[in-house]
């Protein structure tokens, strides 16, 4: 599983497998782990603690367009592009 982007402690990343709809990505925080819709920004699986999600959150609002694209490269099991960090 391929790490797309780190920031304060937050890996991002996306399995290379044909993975399954929705478009998702993960985030890692610690011990929690949370699987997020792409489109809809909502928590699939999982959970993280509120800090962290908030940063989660408007990462994936910024970068969505970048994040389609990594699903659509990970679909074709391709590795994705890395992802500029929240800053």
């Amino acid at each position: 599983m391929p790490t797309i982007s780190q920031f304060f402690g937050i890996l991002i990343h996306m399995y290379i497998r044909g993975e399954h709809n929705p478009p998702h990505f993960y985030a890692l925080y610690a011990e929690h782990e949370a699987q997020i819709n792409i489109q809809t920004l909502e928590i699939i699986e999982g959970k993280l603690p509120r800090r962290a999600l908030v940063m989660v959150l408007e990462w994936a609002n910024e970068h969505r367009a970048e994040l389609m694209e990594d699903w659509n490269l990970c679909r074709a099991k391709q590795l994705p592009k890395p992802i500029k960090p929240l800053e």
